[in-house]
């Protein structure tokens, strides 16, 4: 267990910032650490599983490389998973299960690529002892994954269980609700949080359209220096080199180096949204994630909100968009309840809804008229599938990253908030 190779796969556009977060947590750099197409490749002992599972905000899982081969037929796939020493990582009482993707993969049938590579365990266990262990595709003991490109397969073994967005303290929640791994992302990538110090900016946060608070749970996590996997349980708790003092211990370092909410430099953490019901939902989460104390939550309409500070500071939101528009610029209105052409009709008092009338831009017209006159000296981050939101907002950005929201190609837009009638030439000047 002295040398690990490890894959931690990431949202696409995010691996860079993963690379920050990894070398962050672990000291690691050089070969050790590399940035690869949707993740990272790090090269590190068994403590530093267990400090990434734990610490470790951006990646999904971390996933232990054993095998690598060229193949040719799910022949070749059982024989790689036949040679591997399964049974120093868990014991045939034990059940698992196979999560396989592929990409470019010749094979005519996963579902048996999948099979032969299950039988390859099995029987693996049954030549050593005797014994095979149990499938158990819903709430297996042991996760192992493989991969399959054109002509190679990698096998892992999974040490997260539960991807690692599920932090354990979100049980309020609403429709379709952003991940803590891309919310953690967009803090990275608005350049509020340093992954590689662990430090953040001394200014204030602000998510309009907080929903049930993901982006603002998180950050006042990252400001408290409180531990991403601090209240869950991991998948390597299952598998034979765990040592339960050991990872005992290293939460309790983790948890001596966590700042108390009052004690916290620098601003607060702030989150509105129009839907008292999401707020209500915010503030249980909040709680629950030992955060309550360090960020401040309220109703509100985004369109009408005063900045939560009299510094300037830093908006990170995923702004609504489709048939979530008119939600977050009516009060009132729950997030959920919207439909097509809602926002202009409900603010000209019209109850009839016009399923071709308004697509959104008149909600984004009025927020950057609001943020022009209530937010200068204010720098806005917005992720969103929409390339035109710019135009939306009649602000020109000054930055777009790339991100992906799972299958949805994104961009976090920049944008440097100035008075309604300045630029930022003119500020500047």
């Amino acid at each position: 267990m002295n040398q690990l190779t490890l894959f931690l796969p990431c949202a696409a556009g995010v691996e860079g910032f993963l690379a920050d977060e990894v070398h962050g947590i672990t000291g690691l750099t050089g070969d050790d650490l590399l940035t690869v197409r949707a993740g990272v490749r790090v090269r590190t002992d068994w403590e530093g599983v267990l400090l990434l599972n734990l610490h470790c905000r951006l990646a999904q899982r971390v996933l232990i490389e054993l095998a690598q081969g060229g193949y040719r037929d799910p022949e070749d796939l059982y024989a790689l998973a036949h040679d591997v020493c399964w049974e120093a990582w868990f014991t045939p009482r034990q059940s698992f299960r196979i999560e396989l993707t592929a990409q470019h993969s010749p094979l005519q049938s996963l579902n048996f690529a999948t099979l032969r590579i299950k039988d390859g365990v099995a029987d693996r266990f049954r030549r050593v002892g005797g014994e095979r262990p149990s499938i158990d595709t819903h709430t297996p003991d042991v996760r192992l994954h493989a991969h399959l490109t054109t002509d190679t397969a990698t096998l892992y073994i999974d040490t997260s269980g539960e991807p690692l967005f599920k932090r354990g303290w979100r049980q309020d929640k609403g429709d379709a609700p952003l991940k803590e791994t891309l919310a953690a992302a967009m803090l990275a990538a608005s350049g509020w949080w340093q992954p590689a110090t662990k430090s953040v900016l001394q200014v204030p946060l602000y998510d309009p359209c907080c929903g049930s608070g993901t982006i603002v749970i998180e950050a006042a996590q990252i400001r408290l220096g409180l531990p991403a996997g601090g209240q869950r349980r991991f998948g390597f708790e299952q598998l034979r080199p765990f040592n339960r003092g050991r990872w005992d211990a290293l939460k309790k370092e983790a948890s001596a180096s966590v700042k108390a909410p009052d004690s916290a430099e620098g601003a607060t953490v702030f989150g509105s949204d129009v839907a008292h019901r999401m707020v209500d939902f915010a503030e249980r989460n909040a709680q629950r994630a030992g955060v309550s104390g360090a960020v401040q939550l309220r109703g509100g309409d985004a369109l009408q909100r005063m900045p939560p500070s009299a510094q300037p500071g830093v908006i990170v939101m995923n702004p609504p968009y489709g048939e979530r528009i008119a939600a977050a610029g009516v009060a009132g209105r729950g997030r959920e309840a919207f439909q097509s052409g809602t926002l202009a009709r409900a603010r000209a008092g019209d109850g009839v809804v016009d399923a071709e009338a308004d697509s959104g831009d008149e909600f984004f017209r009025q927020l950057s008229t609001h943020w022009k006159s209530h937010f200068a000296g204010w720098t806005a981050w917005m992720l969103t599938p929409d390339l035109k939101l710019p135009g939306r907002l009649r602000l020109k950005e000054s930055r777009r990253v790339p991100m992906w929201n799972g299958p949805i190609e994104c961009r976090m837009f920049r944008f440097d908030l100035t008075a309604r009638g300045s630029s930022p030439r003119q500020k500047a000047a």
